[in-house]
């Protein structure tokens, strides 16, 4: 007779093999992974999922998986980088130029929940991104910043703590990297927020760099929160300006937006924000252009006002 299933279990995710990057897996084709059923908790879903451990290659740091299969297969992320599966970024940039909105919980309550539901409705999918109409300019843009060969360089060990504080007697015997820690903000980062695409500081660098790349490169003074449309269709309203700008920034509040200034006999606009933080992540979402009703737009940042003349 058959062990009874455990129901303490139910909903617990089991897997044969890890959903991962191609940096991730390393170099070498043959690799040996311990796996270990309900080996920890999930990071974003809390639930316990199989476990997989491997060393992806000769000096490189043991990687392991972080997330579920499910969770995984919703952003369409490799289980251990998190890093989107078909352009090698992080989610948010993923997200902001294809204008994504996420309707996943991210707080504790319900997150095990929304996963159950989404492993239903994930039968034999392989994301749950879906096809739906995404903007040409967003998709060029990821084009662009596709990392599309492998960066083994991820996979280095970690750095050595007793040497950062000159402690470390193991010399070339030591499996860690004898190098100073670089402190800021790419060191430190959070998963949940690099698998939801909020506050990620590696997507702020790339969108700003492609940004400055583009000739949106932020002017000095911060003082200067709108963007400068121009080249609109002719049947352009403020009301579909707004609209569109809405829509095309699913992770910024609609409350940023401060107003549209449409000037319809020169087809352009100014879309002011209330902060400059929002202006920037504007800048870098439309940095290859933006799609308005059916025509693509350019984009340009605004000029600060002329400093007033003393008598």
């Amino acid at each position: 007779m058959p062990p009874k299933a455990d129901i303490n279990k139910a909903g617990w995710e089991q897997s044969e093999f890890p959903i991962l990057c191609e940096t991730c897996l390393g170099a070498n084709p043959y690799i040996r992974m311990s796996k270990q059923e309900y080996g920890r908790s999930c990071g974003t879903c809390a639930r316990p999922f199989t476990v997989f451990r491997w060393n992806p290659g000769d000096g490189a740091r043991f990687k392991t998986t972080v997330v579920c299969q499910t969770c995984a297969k919703v952003k369409n992320v490799c289980q251990t980088c998190l890093l989107d599966l078909e352009y090698g970024l992080p989610t948010q940039v993923r997200d902001t130029a294809l204008a994504i909105q996420s309707d996943a919980p991210s707080s504790d309550i319900n997150r095990e929940y929304y996963a159950q539901n989404m492993e239903s409705k994930l039968q034999g999918d392989k994301s749950g991104l879906g096809s739906g109409r995404t903007q040409a300019a967003g998709k060029e843009m990821l084009k662009q910043l596709a990392r599309t060969d492998p960066y083994y360089k991820r996979n280095r060990p970690n750095v050595c703590s007793f040497f950062a504080k000159g402690e470390c007697n193991r010399g070339s015997d030591c499996p860690y990297r004898h190098e100073k820690p670089v402190e800021g903000d790419l060191a430190h980062q959070n998963i949940q927020d690099r698998y939801y695409g909020r506050n990620d500081p590696v997507a702020r660098k790339i969108m700003s760099s492609n940004a400055q790349a583009q000739g949106l490169k932020a002017p000095e003074d911060t003082s200067v929160m709108s963007l400068f449309l121009t080249a609109l269709s002719p049947e352009a309203t403020e009301d579909t300006i707004r609209t569109g700008v809405i829509q095309s920034l699913p992770t910024l509040d609609s409350t940023s937006l401060r107003s549209v200034v449409h000037v319809a006999k020169s087809r352009c606009a100014f879309v002011n924000f209330k902060t400059r933080e929002a202006a920037e992540h504007a800048a870098g979402a439309w940095s290859n252009g933006l799609d308005l009703n059916d025509t693509q737009v350019t984009v340009k940042w605004g000029k600060s006002k002329a400093a007033p003349v003393k008598a």
